[in-house]
């Protein structure tokens, strides 16, 4: 089967937007327009295509990252099927509890279309996602949808972009009218107007530009050549020499700064009411890069460490990156992966070079949202699943078993909030352990543990509706009935100091005895860096066989904090001394030692107790600012910045997790219903001594 789409002609994108923006909707109307879907399918009626599962179709939400791939034909050529491009589209969540999805997207992406409400313009979420945007260095246009809304404002909407998220967005699109008046665009590099008719606006009819927008029209075209041209020197010199620049140079100088970050072009429109989708999916194609346009992705040679450059071709050797494992009731496990490099055949031996295991092959398909289609091969640029790898899970590179790469892995923030779980009956605790470890091989961000202490399940996750999913999803695909406990604040523990520590482990009774002993060195790492173990043994005390071991005990140890028993985190150990003995000395002696050392340490440096502080953005009415500025006050939250919109006053603070619970009903009561808000995990931060000692003592959980 060879290749159908050059690879030139290939998009890898995403659509990323804060909650409620309309991101489905936007990926609704691409099926339809592309010919993918014959129907347009609404969020309010529960009929999308790209929200496939039950509980997304009955909050209107996304969960989880849906692909799909549609093919385009863009607008100006009409037709002709030498211009019509594949577009792999990723329509990912806009909810905070489910970022990632948007975070490990972006990691296999190209680039991104991300979506802003008329209304509101950019909101916390546009934010976080744009900073991941910027992390992955995935080339990005704006389209602002909504612009039939009341309050809608196009200008309003692209300064929230100029002053939050970046100075070089640039409008290369204008709509006529506004509000519910809306009912085209001006095409400002073209210097033309469309509306669009029939049914579902599939008519893109060229009119006049408006008498009352003539000279708009002028200033903003003029900004937008002007810095268009400033990113190339060659058009800059024709340009100040009075020439005219045309239509294809500016195209193309666009799409060259486009792909360096350099400009992100902004686009207009409202996907509810078919208008400038089109337009969209031109810009996808004219101005975001194919997988040629993206520099060789970088990997480690897996035995020596050198660096390893893979270009997108197919004749390279095969090279993959697994971004997402999603559990299929009736096919088993599947994996969705990037081809960065190389061809992959359906029969073929991968080699899963993070965990060091090979697999096989068996069927590969491609994704339309829940449905799938079988192919015999992929090539490089493209992306598909793989049904039933054992062993493969989210971040894992495969590659060609002769050419072995790692590529840079996908890293997650950790879970800020707990619920203990139980199941119902017999029958129940059978079946939860099994759909707890398929929940956790889907989603990196959920964690399952079982507490010491009581013996009970605790499942760990970014929010209270991402836990609520996952036992609605339990109960759904695995039949397991769980009775749940109230949310806890999943606390860490951290070191403030530095300190040493001997750990001895002996123990002689008749025989063989067992000997461990240790040195270790703790010191403190800046937050998020996790956890490091450096071997520092110089000549031979320790012998290698036994480094393993130790490391696996100060692991071990780690998870189990002094303070109040959570896991430690940000610690960089170094193993500096010891000594062993000839015929006692063991693994399971040397693991022992380790963690008494490990232990002694972290208590002689300051171990302190984090607690996870979030990013708060409430909207309230101006007559209760006063009311919510207080209790934000009495929940130890810390106010950043007081702005508005429109008649809305906005709150943005940073407030302790555990002061959070339950306050949707709050905000409602102190606002008479007109007040709400949104929040992020931001960072971890020590807890105040006071706190602490509840902590400690089990008053506060």
């Amino acid at each position: 089967m060879p290749r159908q789409y050059p690879i030139e002609k290939v998009r890898n994108i995403g659509i990323i937007a804060h909650i409620d923006a309309g991101k489905t909707t936007v990926s609704e109307r691409v099926l339809f327009y592309t010919g993918v879907s014959h129907k347009i399918g609404e969020v309010h009626e529960g009929t999308t295509v790209m929200d496939w599962m039950e509980q997304e179709r009955e909050r209107g939400i996304t969960i989880t990252s849906a692909a799909t791939t549609a093919f385009w034909t863009p607008t100006y050529a009409k037709g002709d099927k030498n211009f019509e491009h594949r577009i792999n589209l990723i329509d990912t969540p806009g909810h905070i509890d489910f970022t990632v999805e948007v975070k490990r997207s972006l990691r296999v992406l190209d680039g991104a279309v991300v979506v802003f409400d008329g209304v509101s313009g950019v909101e916390p979420q546009s934010e976080t996602n744009w900073h991941y945007a910027d992390d992955y260095k995935v080339p990005r246009v704006c389209f602002i949808n909504k612009l039939d809304r009341m309050g809608a404002s196009f200008l309003k909407s692209l300064a929230s972009i100029h002053e939050r998220l970046t100075k070089t967005a640039v409008p290369i699109q204008l709509p006529i009218g506004s509000e519910s008046d809306v009912s085209g665009l001006v095409d400002l590099l073209a210097n033309k107007a469309y509306e669009f008719q029939g049914e579902r606006g599939e008519k893109v009819i060229e009119i006049p530009i408006p008498e009352n927008m003539k000279s708009e029209v002028e200033k903003y075209r003029h900004d937008a050549v002007e810095k268009i041209v400033d990113t190339e020197d060659a058009l800059m010199a024709k340009y100040l020499e009075g020439k005219e620049v045309t239509l294809a140079e500016l195209k193309h100088a666009l799409r060259k700064a486009t792909i360096e970050n350099k400009i992100v072009p902004v686009l207009c429109g409202t996907a509810l009411k078919n208008k400038g989708v089109q337009f969209m999916l031109d810009a996808v194609v004219d101005y975001l890069p194919s997988p040629l346009d993206i520099p060789p992705t970088k990997g480690h040679n897996v035995s020596t460490g050198e660096e390893i450059f893979r270009a997108a071709s197919d004749a390279e050797p095969f090279t993959g990156l697994a971004f997402k494992i999603a559990a299929d009731p009736y096919i088993g496990s599947l994996a969705y992966f990037r081809v960065y490099a190389g061809v992959l055949k359906k029969g073929s031996y991968i080699m899963n070079t993070t965990k060091g295991v090979q697999e096989r092959v068996g069927r590969i398909v491609r994704m339309h949202a829940n449905d799938r289609e079988e192919v015999d091969e992929v090539y490089a640029g493209e992306i598909a699943a793989i049904v039933g790898l054992k062993d493969t899970t989210t971040g894992d590179t495969i590659t060609d078993p002769e050419n072995q790469v790692v590529l840079e892995s996908i890293s997650f923030p950790e879970p800020v909030i707990g619920i203990r779980i139980e199941p119902k009956t017999k029958v129940d605790q059978e079946k939860m352990g099994n759909a707890l470890r398929r929940l956790a091989e889907e989603d990196p961000t959920f964690k399952v543990h079982g507490d010491p202490d009581t013996g009970e399940t605790i499942i760990s996750g970014m929010g209270e509706l991402h836990l609520e999913i996952i036992v609605d999803r339990m109960k759904r695909e695995f039949g397991v009935d769980a009775n749940v406990g109230r949310p806890q604040v999943a606390y860490k523990e951290t070191i403030l100091g530095e300190a040493e520590a001997e750990g001895k482990y002996i123990r002689q009774s008749g025989g063989r005895g067992q000997y461990g002993h240790c040195w270790l060195s703790v010191k403190p790492l800046e937050r998020g860096k996790g956890f490091e173990f450096i071997n520092a043994i110089k000549g031979g005390v320790i012998p290698q066989e036994f480094i393993s071991p130790i490391e696996k005990g100060v692991k071990e140890a780690l998870d189990r904090g002094v303070v109040a028993h959570y896991p430690m985190i940000d610690v960089e150990v170094t193993l500096f001394d010891g000594s062993y003995h000839e015929v006692d000395s063991s693994e399971a002696a040397f693991k022992m030692a380790a963690s008494m050392a490990l232990q002694e340490a972290t208590k002689r440096a300051k171990a302190v107790i984090l607690e996870p502080i979030m990013k708060v953005q409430i909207l309230v009415p101006m007559d209760f600012m006063g009311e919510v500025t207080g209790n934000v006050n009495a929940k130890r939250g810390k106010i950043e910045q007081l702005s508005d919109r429109g008649t809305i006053k906005i709150v943005d603070a940073k407030i302790p997790l555990s002061e959070m619970f339950g306050y949707a009903t709050e905000i409602r009561s102190m606002s008479q219903g007109r007040g709400s808000f949104t929040m992020e995990f931001d960072h971890f931060e020590p807890v105040p001594k006071n706190i602490e000692a509840e902590i400690v003592s089990g008053k506060r959980k």
